[in-house]
């Protein structure tokens, strides 16, 4: 079932790929971009993974924390997307939990337009190639806004696999917020 704006978003308590504890759970000091993606190589995740590593020291002024979570074990994260330190965690999820959770959810549509095949392009060009596939790979990701008080103020469901919350969407609804969240 999706989740919408104003409800209090899901807790939890994991850790990330690497073994690092990690929880949300109602008040916190910044909000939280919660963004789900498909596997751990799946090309045009690893794009957007890179371009929110990019926007992270802005982000990160605005008061933003990041947390992305994979369908894929950690190993596999290791191997691909989290091979370059990253600034903001990976959590491993192959039992689809927190998926489950948040409503996240696969649609095979999701795999085929335009969009998606330049999006895929750009993404082989930058040097993101495909390799292990694990879990629906019908996948379409997912992305929450989550407020310092635990609620989520935009709950952004993916028509494609290539449908994120944009990040101007992100920054500006950072900036509309009271000055006490900037970090």
């Amino acid at each position: 079932m999706r989740l919408t704006a104003g409800t209090v978003a899901p807790a939890f308590a994991t850790s990330d790929h690497l073994g690092h504890p990690i929880e949300l759970n109602g008040a916190r000091q910044h909000a939280v971009l919660l963004s789900f993606y498909r596997y751990a190589s799946c090309p045009i995740c690893n794009l957007r993974v890179h371009e929110l590593t990019q926007a992270q020291p802005v982000l990160a002024e605005l008061g933003l924390a990041l947390i992305a979570v994979f369908q894929s074990p950690a190993t596999t994260i290791t191997d691909y997307v989290g091979k370059k330190p990253l600034p903001f965690p990976i959590i491993a999820d192959p039992s689809m939990a927190l998926y489950r959770d948040y409503g996240v959810e696969s649609t095979w549509r999701g795999l085929f337009s335009w969009k998606v095949l330049t999006r895929a392009l750009k993404a082989f060009a930058s040097g993101y190639a495909p390799g292990r596939i694990d879990g629906p790979v019908d996948r379409v990701p997912a992305d929450f806004l989550i407020d310092q008080q635990g609620r989520i103020a935009i709950a952004h469901y993916g028509r494609d696999i290539d449908d994120h919350l944009p990040l101007a969407t992100i920054e500006a609804w950072l900036r509309a917020q009271p000055a006490t969240q900037a970090a």
